[in-house]
């Protein structure tokens, strides 16, 4: 069923495919929202990375001096 539509519709036709879904699922009133909370998110995951890396160097550190 789906194999005539994925041959009729190539490359940059699902990214536009992909947007309308979004905003017929979540409203073009939430997508700010969404795409902030998203921001937010990343935010934390990059602290954590960072905060982890030099946790992990601090300990590698200390076992170095022992």
């Amino acid at each position: 069923m789906f194999e005539g539509v994925s041959n009729f519709i190539q490359g940059q036709e699902w990214i536009f495919i992909i947007i309308i879904a979004v905003v017929f699922i979540f409203g073009a009133k939430k997508i700010p929202e969404l795409a902030k909370t998203l921001g937010k998110a990343k935010g934390e995951f990059e602290k954590g990375k960072i905060e982890g890396e030099k946790e992990l160097k601090d300990l590698k550190d200390k076992e170095k001096k022992d």
